[in-house]
């Protein structure tokens, strides 16, 4: 089996790199000649997915005409948060509402999503798929994090995240979910860690590690050490 649709997540405010993001949106930001969002589509394109459903809100005309001028050779449906931004988990629900699919791979566009993951994340399908799955999570040993003020999210025991002191991994920005997850969810603002803690609860969050270096648009300066490698 194979998942039909992407979903990347560009209605983020992007705080964290203004002055840059009051006129620019965050996932149109270039590193090397290149949008963040056409390295994380160029990406999503190789894994094979068949329609790409992106999610907007600050800036997010600046993103329709960019699809627009492209012409990518996949199809590509801008959704507009139209009054109030909906937080990941809101965003992705409203973005998967668009959808008659049941199981989605999911992007954040601030990570830069180079060609070495490929490999990666198909073996993260596939893991997903063959153990029937309703969640995977990405996620990279934070020494191999360009950026060494990010601090670890969950530890990883037989497949099963969990939660500790020693916490030494870091969600990079990909996860493969299932529609069913959001059935108790109306649409509105609230984090996918609110799933993510409920399912860790019950010992049924998974994770897959990466190993390969994790770059990240985390801050400003982290941006601006970027475009001079």
């Amino acid at each position: 089996m194979r998942i039909k649709t992407a979903l990347i997540l560009c209605a983020g405010l992007g705080k964290r790199l203004s002055p840059l993001t009051l006129s620019t949106p965050k996932p149109l930001l270039k590193l090397n000649d290149k949008t963040m969002l056409e390295v994380c589509i160029n990406l999503i394109m190789k894994i094979g997915v068949k329609k790409i459903l992106i999610n907007t809100f600050h800036l997010g005309d600046q993103i329709f005409r960019f699809i627009e001028k492209k012409k990518f050779s996949i199809n590509i449906q801008i959704i507009k948060e139209e009054n109030d931004i909906l937080n990941t988990g809101g965003g992705i629900l409203n973005l998967i509402n668009h959808s008659d699919d049941n199981d989605f791979i999911i992007f954040n566009p601030d990570t830069l999503w180079h060609n070495d993951y490929l490999n990666e994340i198909t073996q993260m399908q596939n893991f997903y798929f063959s153990n029937k799955l309703d969640n995977v999570l990405l996620l990279s040993n934070k020494k191999l994090s360009f950026d060494r003020n990010l601090i670890g999210d969950f530890t990883l025991q037989n497949d099963l995240l969990k939660k500790n002191k020693n916490n030494d991994l870091i969600y990079i920005g990909c996860q493969i979910l299932n529609k069913s997850l959001f059935k108790e969810y109306d649409v509105s603002n609230f984090s996918i860690s609110k799933i993510w803690n409920n399912l860790q609860k019950e010992n049924k969050l998974y994770g897959f590690q990466s190993k390969k270096k994790f770059y990240h648009l985390t801050n400003l300066d982290v941006f601006k050490k970027l475009k001079d490698l």
